[in-house]
C-alpha cells in the first residue's frame, strides 16, 4: 500500500470513528409533541417576573408556550428550580445551592420581588396537562446519579410531556440505563478557556464526542456558534437528531432557525 492509499484509509477510519462517536437516537415518541411548541427560557420572565420564578412559569403557560427550567438538589435533598449554583446574581445574597437547605433558600427573594426560589414540584403542578417542559439537570461535584434519582421521584408521577437535558453526559448515561424511554438531550456550546475544564474535556463536550455512550435524542446547542460545529451537522444529517437552539433573542433569528427544523428556546421577546 502506497503512502497516498495509507493516508486515505487513515482519513476514512478517523471519519468513521468520528461519526460513531457522535451517535444519536432518532424517533423518540415524545418528540412529535415537543416539536409543536416554543420554549420560554427559564419561564416567560421580565423585570416583574424573574427568571425561574413561579410567576414567569405561569406567564409561559398563559401564553401557550412550553418552558425550559433548571433543577438543583439542595443540602437537605430538596429539588429547587434555579439556574446558577450561587444565589448572588439573582437574590443579592451569596449562598451555594447544593450547600444550603431549602429553608435557607426560601428565605431569599428573586430580583427584589416577592418571588421565592420555587421547588420543582410547584413548577410541575403549573404545567401538568398543559404545555411541555425542557428540564435541565444542573450537576455539581459528581452528583449526577443522585440528582437524576431525586428528579425522577417526581417525574415518574408527572402527567405531562417533558424531556430532560444536561451539559453533563453522566446524566444522559443515567437516563439511558434507567429511563431509556425518556427523551434525552445533550446540551452543548463551543467551550473556550473561560470554562473551568481541562482542554481535552472542552474539546469532547464542544464536539459532542460522548454520543456513542449516551445516544441523545436531541442536541441543544448554542445557536450563535452552531454553524461552526461539524459534529452537530453529523448528528442531524447522519443520525437524524433533533436540534434545539438556545438562547434565541430575536424574532429574525427564531424564524431562520425554525426554517432549519430547529426547536426554539427563547427569551427577551414574545414570539
Amino acid at each position: 500500500m502506497n503512502l497516498a492509499s495509507t493516508i486515505i484509509l487513515l482519513v476514512l477510519v478517523i471519519l468513521l470513528a468520528w461519526i460513531f462517536a457522535v451517535r444519536c437516537r432518532r424517533g423518540n415518541a415524545a418528540l412529535p409533541l415537543l416539536q409543536q411548541y416554543r420554549y420560554a427560557h427559564r419561564g416567560l420572565h421580565d423585570a416583574e417576573k424573574p427568571e425561574n420564578s413561579l410567576a414567569a412559569f405561569r406567564a409561559a403557560v398563559e401564553h401557550g408556550y412550553g418552558a425550559e427550567l433548571d433543577v438543583h438538589v439542595t443540602a437537605d435533598d430538596k429539588l429547587v428550580v434555579f439556574h446558577d449554583g450561587n444565589t448572588k446574581r439573582i437574590c443579592g445574597e451569596e449562598l451555594l445551592i447544593e450547600k444550603s437547605t431549602l429553608e435557607e433558600l426560601r428565605a431569599l427573594r428573586l430580583k427584589g420581588t416577592g418571588e421565592q426560589i420555587p421547588q420543582l414540584h410547584e413548577v410541575l403542578a403549573l404545567f401538568e396537562n398543559t404545555t411541555p417542559l425542557i428540564v435541565e439537570l444542573k450537576t455539581v461535584d459528581g452528583n449526577a446519579a443522585h440528582l437524576c434519582e431525586k428528579t425522577f421521584e417526581l417525574l415518574d408521577q408527572y402527567r405531562g410531556v417533558y424531556c430532560v437535558e444536561s451539559f453533563d453526559p453522566r446524566v444522559l448515561r443515567w437516563l439511558k440505563a434507567n429511563r431509556p424511554k425518556v427523551c434525552r438531550g445533550q446540551l452543548a456550546a463551543r467551550m473556550g478557556k473561560d470554562v473551568p475544564y481541562p482542554g481535552y474535556q472542552r474539546f469532547i463536550l464542544t464536539h459532542l464526542l460522548t454520543g456513542f455512550i449516551t445516544t441523545p435524542d436531541f442536541i441543544a446547542y448554542d445557536h450563535s456558534t452552531r454553524s461552526k460545529t461539524t459534529s452537530l451537522n453529523i448528528c442531524r444529517g447522519v443520525w437524524g437528531a433533533q436540534e434545539v437552539s438556545w438562547t434565541v433573542r430575536s424574532e429574525e433569528d427564531m424564524r431562520q432557525l425554525e426554517k432549519l427544523g430547529n426547536m426554539i428556546i427563547f427569551e427577551h421577546f414574545i414570539p
